[in-house]
């Protein structure tokens, strides 16, 4: 039992890998990464990502190959947007829409409705 991830709208980064920030937030190309669990690995880009020159967080976690096997795991899921402006989007820009869902997998057998016993008024019209 578990939950499946069912993405939302995702977007590849503009920035190039080799650029500041691509360095620094290489976490930002793959889209779905997993991890056991450790209590200090917190953030995807490493503890500092603004005081170091890149490679920290999920690629050096990753990169150190370690078994995900009968273990508590991290699901890591990188999305956003990425669109192009409209005349309409400035001085504000209108509400977009980024997410997920997680949706359980496997915590029965069959449908637990199924077995719903019937209320006296579930058919009953009232008549006038």
């Amino acid at each position: 039992m578990g939950y499946k991830l069912i993405p939302g709208q995702i977007a590849y980064p503009a920035a190039f890998p080799d650029s500041s920030i691509g360095r620094r937030a290489a976490f930002m190309y793959q889209h779905l990464w997993v991890t056991p669990f450790q209590a200090d690995e917190r953030y995807p880009a490493g503890e500092y990502p603004f005081q170091n020159a890149g490679g920290d967080g999920l690629p050096a976690w990753t990169s150190a190959n370690r078994c995900v096997e009968a273990t508590d795991i991290v699901l890591w899921h990188t999305f956003g947007m990425t669109h192009i402006p409209r005349v309409e989007d400035w001085p504000v820009m209108p509400v977009e829409r980024a997410g997920f869902r997680l949706k359980p997998v496997g915590f029965f057998n069959q449908n637990p409705s199924l077995d719903v016993p019937s209320t006296a008024r579930q058919c009953r019209q009232e008549s006038a």
